[in-house]
């Protein structure tokens, strides 16, 4: 893309632009930026009848860009949303993303809930970790699951529960074009199908115990979102996980990046015309049958074994509670007792939130 020069004027207004959008072929000045994004996300929520009138909104918050580009494009388009952080244990890094969301709704005057996973069950993402314990990078103590999928395990137990208790409609979550982008473009190369069926702006809630998802970003590039929370001033935390390292997204995300690089759009089209043309050919792919589990109530899978259905959530529980008190970790939260472990009931985090705003 060589010789090609840059726009500097708002294709809106005219005036001086201060970011330029390739792969829609236009720049935009400030106010002309912050009103493409507010309806970006509009778009979004009307395709797809993310939320409706009275609402309550719960949005996922980790203190980094996307997340709290969302919280305050719902706010500003004035639908009802709280936040909910999850303290994941991962030293200074959690610490400072947990201060990070408190400042903002005490910023912005609304509610911030938060739990603990330490705390409330008795483990941390670095313990479920671990140290490597097979040739695949990352592998670690929660049954061979790598730190970022016992991260998102734990992340969307806790939402979904805390969501339940709270009386909240909808989950919302950050994700943004670039991440929808990478996880469609792994799915693919795997041939997953169940999980590009799950992939879907909107996950509705199938069935008691579950709660609607949402992902109103999904429109936005990840340069766009910084680009908001950079002219609204919104301070957040740009360090990435430092558990990330060598995680297979990232290197999905590099590899369209080169290519939008060459040809911008490539991401944009990539997974629109799957949502748009092929998302619909999968309606089947994802035939499990559900129920609750046997330990905490939440919606699970019925096992092929005709064992007693228990969730992820708690197996993971359950064998980490017995490592830690093999062996607990120096400086880390001692470890619940174990039958509370495995079983604690779904209601139990609720109790323990701490809640700001």
């Amino acid at each position: 893309m060589t010789g090609r020069r840059p726009r500097t004027r708002c294709g809106r207004c005219r005036e001086k632009a201060v970011i330029e959008l390739r792969r829609h072929s236009v720049a935009f000045c400030k106010d002309c930026f912050l009103v493409y994004c507010r309806s970006q996300v509009t778009k979004a929520i009307e395709k797809y009848d993310m939320l409706a009138p009275g609402d309550r909104v719960l949005v996922a918050v980790s203190g980094g860009k996307d997340s709290l580009a969302l919280w305050d494009l719902l706010i500003q388009l004035d639908w009802r949303a709280d936040g909910l952080y999850l303290g994941l244990g991962i030293g200074g890094y959690s610490d400072r993303s947990g201060e990070g969301c408190a400042e903002f709704a005490a910023s912005r005057g609304v509610t911030l809930v938060r739990h603990d996973l330490a705390t409330e069950h008795g483990f941390t993402i670095p313990q479920a970790a671990g140290p490597p314990t097979s040739s695949r990078r990352g592998k670690g103590a929660a049954g061979g699951r790598s730190s970022c999928s016992v991260c998102g395990l734990s992340k969307r137990y806790v939402f979904n529960s805390t969501a339940l208790a709270g009386g909240y409609d909808v989950v919302a979550t950050g994700h943004n074009l670039d991440d929808e982008a990478a996880v469609l473009f792994g799915n693919t190369m795997r041939w997953d199908t169940v999980s590009m069926k799950r992939q879907f702006p909107v996950l509705q809630a199938t069935r008691p115990g579950l709660i609607k998802k949402v992902k109103p970003l999904y429109r936005l590039a990840e340069r766009e979102t910084a680009a908001y929370c950079v002219l609204t001033g919104i301070d957040y935390i740009v360090e990435e996980c430092p558990l990330v390292a060598g995680n297979t997204q990232m290197r999905h995300k590099e590899t369209l990046n080169a290519m939008e690089e060459e040809v911008p759009g490539s991401k944009h089209e990539f997974l629109f015309g799957y949502l748009e043309r092929a998302s619909h050919l999968l309606e089947e792919a994802d035939d499990h049958e559900l129920t609750a589990c046997a330990r905490c109530g939440m919606v699970t899978q019925v096992p092929a074994d005709g064992e007693q259905p228990v969730c992820a959530f708690c197996r993971t529980r359950a064998r980490m509670a017995i490592q830690l008190e093999q062996a607990p970790p120096r400086g880390q939260a001692p470890p619940l007792e174990a039958a509370q472990a495995a079983g604690a009931p779904a209601t139990a985090p609720a109790a323990a939130a701490e809640v700001t705003g």
